[in-house]
């Protein structure tokens, strides 16, 4: 696809037209990368405007997952440097959230590792949010995993809104990244947060090995479950992990991936998380590339982005938040 197709493609998308699996995509991989971003960005401006959100997150427990995520430097299958601590008290988190509510952020989301949190911990998650919800006025997000109907249920009665469970990548590749839960049981829960009210943020990780097929396929089954924020992990190979030597992606790869997505869900923010660090200058370019968010702070798996040097960042482009 040339230039001129690619433009006209852009306006089809901006006038209503949705890319769907039947449609002839192979040419995302290597049609002109500039063009494709400055495409990418027109749908981000017309879809989004100047608008970026920005959510941090709390890592509430960590290690001990009984997954077996070949990425993860958290599953108890694998031998990593990874910190090890059960639930966090409900102080610590709301002093964490109260901080990052004062630098000015949208959204807050306490991540723990696991298939899904014990009853007890929920239990005392779901005070924790409460509270949260009693004393601060910015937006609640939550990574716990698999949840039933009725958890679901009472998360949303806490005062959370937003909920994120990442699809990871393709349907076809996924069984190569995990075997202890299915692909399928990934779509049901994120079916059964959305039945609850809740809007989902779902994504995955490349780097992993996974075809440009496959990242493709992602954003397409992420086009059909209407996903409002869809973050793009970049792989970092962690030691212990079955992934360790993995190569690393390059900024153009990572970047194609970010417009590829913003065309195939042009109405959602497509979020920069994990990775950040393989960008040059703090991924300022992802944002003219179709980035309408990030996760932001000093959290579980990004790395040398502060709050204050993104809103820097952001306020230079021309960018609010």
């Amino acid at each position: 696809m040339n230039n001129t197709q690619l433009s006209k493609l852009t306006d089809e998308i901006i006038s209503g037209r949705r890319l769907k699996e039947d449609d002839e995509l192979g040419f995302f991989t290597d049609c002109n990368l500039d063009e494709l971003g400055r495409c990418a960005d027109r749908l981000r401006q017309h879809f989004n405007a100047d608008k970026v959100d920005l959510c941090t997150i709390i890592n509430g427990k960590s290690g001990g997952c009984s997954e077996n995520c070949r990425f993860c430097a958290q599953s108890a299958h694998h031998h990593t440097s990874c910190e090890t601590y059960t639930l966090l008290d409900a102080d610590e988190i709301i002093a964490a959230a109260r901080a990052n509510e004062s630098e000015g952020v949208a959204r807050f989301a306490i991540v723990t590792s696991g298939k899904g949190p014990s009853d007890a911990d929920f239990e005392k998650i779901i005070d924790t949010y409460t509270k949260m919800r009693s004393e601060l006025k910015f937006g609640l997000c939550a990574s716990l995993g698999f949840l039933t109907d009725k958890q679901f249920e009472r998360l949303y009665a806490a005062g959370v809104r937003s909920y994120h469970n990442n699809i990871e990548t393709s349907r076809r590749y996924f069984p190569s990244i995990c075997t202890t839960h299915t692909f399928d049981d990934k779509l049901a829960n994120i079916k059964r947060a959305q039945k609850a009210g809740f809007s989902v943020c779902s994504g995955g990780i490349i780097g992993m090995g996974e075809t440009w097929e496959d990242r493709i396929d992602m954003a397409l089954t992420l086009s059909t479950l209407s996903i409002s924020s869809i973050p793009i992990n970049a792989l970092m190979p962690i030691p212990g992990t079955p992934f360790a030597e993995n190569e690393q992606l390059t900024e153009d790869d990572i970047l194609r991936t970010v417009a590829i997505f913003k065309f195939i869900n042009p109405e959602s923010d497509i979020r920069i998380a994990a990775g950040r660090a393989l960008l040059k200058e703090n991924g300022h370019k992802a944002f003219c590339f179709g980035a309408s968010a990030t996760i932001t702070g000093n959290m579980l798996t990004t790395t040398g982005s502060t709050i204050a040097e993104d809103k820097k960042m952001l306020s230079e482009m021309g960018r609010s938040y």
